[in-house]
């Protein structure tokens, strides 16, 4: 197991770097490990609608994220690799300028997503009996809450330790076309387990629709070079199809015998290119997958491991899907923290949440949040620190 010196770092700061960590080697003798680079703190600096915007570094003394209010967003997640060097696991850009204008051409790199996670058909709902209209910004449906949604809104900064950050967000009763005043809290918190959890919690004063999720890219191998070498196991006998918009058929089909059966590991491009009408609408993988569980609480969803990293990563959740995202729409147009393009599937993602166009599919687990009610979820990105 590897060990550290701990390094306390002031969740309010900006930009400190962890240069005491050390990992065991098999005899016993510690040796340096590489120091790991976070963003400069001063490329966040920024006033937006009149609110500060800032980044902020958390750490539990083996593991290091950096994080801005603006969007709510993961910009960087420190973790070993097999070598006991520090790998950047998530995707990103180094300047917040940079997010927002890729964020125009629709990345959601890092962010919180809501006020509902993937897609809402033709941008309508009916609830208690009132149809509701959203702006279609993923056409013909709507995507991610809107053009507006969470990420791209500035969070205020509740409360921060050494280890954790927690935002809040108003999203105003009509705001992207979504009925009622919803108060939102997302901690962010790096546990002693080698975990980032990310906590939600959210009431609204009128009946609602709701999916939260966050939408970080990872590379288990670092900033560049594709994933589809990246073995993946997901704990789910079932998925959801869709059709060539990617709104769900509301089926639930089972996983085996298709290129969507990932209850053992499987290499991901293994199939990547198999002649499936469901990769050819999602261009790859970009499916809801149901979990198979019945327990309450966390429970393991998925499991990734870096081929050139060895870094395992689990994730664990107490909602009932999980979208995973092979990054089919990467273009390469924009350059990450490394200075490396983006390109076509050089990243995944796994967003648990509740199904796709749920609100519009009674058969599916409800999304809805009424008056009195308190949403409650949590879901960690687990690391296996290798001996």
């Amino acid at each position: 197991m590897f060990t550290f010196k701990k390094c306390i770092l002031p969740a309010a700061a900006l930009l400190l770097l962890c240069s005491c960590q050390q990992s065991s080697t098999k005899n016993g003798q510690n040796k340096p490990m590489e120091t790991a680079q976070m963003p400069n703190s001063d490329n966040f600096k920024a006033t937006v609608n009149g609110k500060q915007v800032q980044l902020y570094t958390i750490s539990n003394g083996q593991m290091k994220a950096a994080i801005t209010n603006s969007g709510g967003r993961l910009v960087s997640l420190f973790v070993p690799d097999s070598s006991g060097k520090m790998v950047d696991v998530v995707l990103g850009y180094n300047h917040l300028k940079d997010y927002e204008t890729y964020t125009k051409n629709g990345s959601y790199f890092g962010a919180l997503i809501g006020r509902y996670g993937n897609r809402i058909a033709k941008g309508k709902f009916t609830l208690d009996g009132k149809t509701y209209s959203l702006p279609i910004n993923n056409a013909p449906n709507s995507l991610h809450g809107g053009p507006k949604g969470f990420s791209t809104q500035v969070w205020d900064v509740v409360k921060t330790s050494p280890n954790s950050i927690e935002l809040h967000y108003l999203s105003k009763d009509g705001e992207e076309g979504y009925p009622g005043n919803l108060n939102v809290n997302v901690t962010y918190t790096l546990t002693n387990d080698h975990a980032l959890q990310i906590a939600y919690k959210a009431t609204t004063d009128k009946a609602t629709v709701l999916n939260l999720t966050n939408h970080s890219y990872f590379n288990l191998n670092g900033d560049g070079g594709t994933v589809n070498n990246h073995k993946l196991q997901l704990n789910a006998s079932r998925f959801t199809p869709v059709d060539s918009t990617l709104i769900p058929t509301g089926k639930l089909e089972p996983v085996a015998g298709t290129p969507f059966d990932f209850t053992k590991p499987e290499i991901i491009g293994s199939r990547i290119d198999a002649k499936n009408q469901q990769l050819m609408y999602g261009k790859g993988y970009d499916h809801n997958f149901v979990l198979d569980t019945k327990v309450k609480g966390e429970h393991l969803a998925a499991t990734v491991w870096g081929d050139k990293s060895g870094i395992e990563m689990q994730v664990y959740t107490d909602q009932p899907g999980i979208q995973f995202y092979g990054g089919n729409f990467m273009e390469g147009g924009d350059k990450g923290k490394s200075g490396s393009p983006y390109e076509k599937r050089t990243a995944l993602c796994l967003e648990t949440q509740h199904f796709p166009d749920s609100p519009n599919q009674p058969q599916f687990p409800t999304t809805t949040l009424k008056p009195g009610e308190t949403f409650n979820s949590v879901t960690s990105y687990k690391f296996v620190m290798n001996k």
